[in-house]
């Protein structure tokens, strides 16, 4: 009768550390899935912080007055470009910081878009056209990473609070990452007026 409990006891152990390891190897994965996720996140805010110099330095050449709005975007590109955030310091302190730079360069970029409207010249100017439509397709890439992000960070969130992962997964150093957050306003629709 002792012998068959031992080895009752021991197939049970030998069958939950098999689940562990099963869990904790994907778990892992999971964490893999969401760095790289990051990484493309980080680089496509950095392609877009690229192209900002080029596009200010074309405006500067029709538009020299409007130098208050090249300086901010200036100055919201260093910003944004100051602050690097490695996937494994992720946390929602962190997160808010770079989605408000990131979000601050997006409004000085939109206040110079408006800006250029006045100058006719400026709209006309192959560089400037190009500029454009290279920076319209990285917003668009910057959405798609953001969305793959937001994938990659749900489904490994998900997987730490689930039974019985939840129980070892903060031994073995497993944390929520944060999510991007929407930003303020976002929930209006904006207003338009003819």
């Amino acid at each position: 009768m002792k012998a068959i409990r031992r080895i009752t006891i021991a197939l049970g152990c030998l069958l939950a550390m098999s689940l562990t390891s099963c869990n904790y190897n994907s778990l892992v994965e999971q964490q893999q899935a969401v760095d790289q996720s990051w990484a493309e996140v980080e680089n496509q805010y950095q392609r877009r912080a690229d192209l900002i110099p080029n596009l200010v330095a074309t405006v500067k050449g029709y538009a020299t007055h409007e130098s208050e709005t090249l300086e901010k975007v200036t100055e919201a590109r260093a910003k944004a470009t100051s602050i690097n955030i490695d996937a494994n310091d992720l946390n929602e302190e962190t997160l808010a910081r770079f989605q408000e730079a990131q979000g601050e360069l997006s409004q000085a970029l939109k206040s110079l878009l408006a800006v250029t409207e006045a100058y006719p010249d400026l709209k006309a100017n192959e560089n400037f056209r190009d500029l454009q439509v290279q920076l319209e397709g990285t917003e668009n890439r910057v959405t798609t990473a953001r969305g793959r992000y937001t994938e990659a960070v749900a489904t490994y969130n998900t997987s730490i609070k689930k039974f019985p992962t939840v129980i070892y997964a903060g031994w073995f150093g497993f944390k929520e990452k944060p999510q991007f957050k929407a930003e303020a306003g976002a929930s209006q629709a904006p207003k338009v007026e003819f």
